[in-house]
């Protein structure tokens, strides 16, 4: 299973960005998708999930409103849609498949990680 993320980068506060993540050898459209952030000096942090019909998404409170997880089970893909980005987004962004829970350990497969730098 490879999970590829890609979008990220810098931008201002106030800006826009759209993740993409690839879903490669596993049964992508049964397959929930979350996506985690690990900001600077802390933990891994639950940002968004989504079931593996697109009927279910789920957000952090800290990210409601702003962003938007969608998926196309066509083209194995999962997106993470982020408006009115904010300094505190900064981080490493991770997709993972397998759950939609908030917790890390309920996934099975993580991408590598992709960076986004949200400058004030």
């Amino acid at each position: 299973v490879q999970l590829v993320e890609s979008g990220g980068g810098m931008v201002q506060a106030g800006g826009s960005l759209r993740l993409s993540c690839k879903g490669n050898g596993l049964t992508f459209d049964r397959a929930a998708m979350g996506w985690f952030l690990r900001a600077p000096g802390k933990e891994r942090e639950y940002v968004a999930s989504i079931s593996w019909t697109g009927t279910g998404s789920y957000y952090a409170d800290s990210v409601k409103g702003r962003f938007t997880i969608s998926r196309n089970n066509g083209l194995k893909m999962v997106y993470l849609h982020m408006n009115n980005l904010k300094p505190d987004d900064t981080g490493t962004y991770y997709c993972a498949a397998g759950s939609t829970d908030k917790d890390p350990r309920a996934y099975n497969y993580w991408g590598q990680g992709i960076q986004v730098t949200v400058s004030s």
